[in-house]
């Protein structure tokens, strides 16, 4: 009996994925530039938190500025130790701000964000990471995408960068797993249930921004870009988030190291800290993932295990053509979820030590 659930839950769950009507599977939420499209910019203000990214900021900047005329660029740069500021202020045309040190009760991007807003004086903001590089026409399609659209807060995932094994294994699932979590059709709807957002490019009304109190409103949020989302859907905004791949992160990860470290930051977080959840998920990713494996070989419950894995991989596909991938990829999508599932369980024992979240050489709550 225990095998038979152990087969036929696999596979209702996985059918039952790919037919529920908001399809978080799906890539259709996406949005790429349109080179020939041009308009002034007048009425953005772009704000960049810059905490020691003197190796990308500059090409984030000679994108930004190659997007149109008009555009004011702030770079907050956040106490760096490695000639951020300097390399900022070489280009024309860009306010470098020198931040002041983080307050209690702060996470760094926003603290340096709230003192970048104080100098904000145009309609609409651009919330851009310092590693963010926007290909041609970009920001003018998100731009025209957010005024058909009628919406007060729009973001993009970005294409993270793929350039080994351990990129390609798990970067383009922390995306399917994202959209799993925060499903963008919901998001995108006028439902307040879930509240998406990608803190990596983010343009909003800058009255709306003013209306839900600055950034000290989420000042200790440590997924920052959800909870912004979140605030501005509370006070009666709509809001949309989508992928694309001409909103590219400069940032390289390589190594399983430093991909482990960027989900280990915020994994347990987004469980809300909490144990029992952490043990939900645990036997959910073993039912989901682990059971039709081990259950191949059984005999009269094969075909079952089949269903489960195929329709598995069948989801995933979307996401590996988006991003341009062989499909041989899914067959190894069990695999990452393992991975991702032993950095959630890192991510918890961080935080039971009483280290809540390390970025940038900051710990956030120690002895949390």
């Amino acid at each position: 009996m225990w095998a038979f659930l152990c087969a036929i839950v696999p596979a209702l769950m996985w059918l039952g994925l790919l037919l529920v009507p908001w399809r978080p599977w799906s890539t259709r939420e996406h949005l790429e530039a349109d080179p020939s499209s041009s308009a002034r910019l007048d009425d953005i203000t772009v704000l960049i938190p810059a905490r020691n990214e003197a190796e990308v900021i500059g090409t984030t900047l000679r994108a930004l500025q190659a997007q149109g005329a008009g555009l004011q660029i702030i770079v907050i740069d956040d106490q760096s130790t490695d000639g951020t500021a300097a390399v900022a202020s070489a280009f024309a045309n860009v306010r470098v701000i020198p931040g002041t040190p983080l307050p209690d009760g702060w996470a760094g991007k926003l603290w340096a964000l709230e003192q970048g807003r104080q100098h904000v004086h145009t309609p609409l903001t651009l919330l851009l990471d310092a590693d963010i590089e926007l290909r041609p026409g970009m920001l003018t399609t998100l731009l025209s995408h957010k005024q058909r659209e009628q919406r007060r807060f729009v973001s993009i995932m970005a294409d993270l960068r793929r350039t080994s094994f351990w990129d390609r294994l798990l970067l383009p699932a922390f995306v399917y797993y994202f959209k799993l979590l925060y499903p963008f059709a919901v998001s995108n709807s006028r439902s307040t249930l879930v509240a998406a957002g990608a803190g990596g490019c983010i343009l909003l009304d800058t009255d709306m921004l003013e209306r839900i109190g600055g950034f000290a409103s989420l000042r200790d949020a440590l997924i920052d870009d959800c909870t912004l989302a979140r605030q501005v859907k509370r006070a009666g905004g709509r809001t949309w988030i989508g992928l694309s791949r001409d909103v590219v992160s400069l940032r390289p990860y390589g190594s399983f190291d430093s991909i482990h470290r960027m989900v280990a930051r915020s994994a347990f977080t987004q469980l809300g800290y909490s144990t029992a959840l952490l043990l939900v998920v645990t036997m959910l990713f073993l039912l989901a993932y682990g059971a039709p494996l081990a259950l191949l070989g059984a005999p009269h419950l094969w075909p079952l295990a089949w269903v489960a894995l195929l329709a598995m991989m069948l989801g995933y596909l979307p996401m590996l053509r988006y991003y341009r991938m062989p499909l041989w990829w899914a067959l190894l999508l069990p695999l990452g979820a393992a991975l991702y599932l032993g950095m959630t369980w890192s991510s918890a024992i961080r935080y039971w030590r009483g280290v809540r979240s390390q970025w940038k050489g900051r710990v956030y709550g120690t002895g949390a």
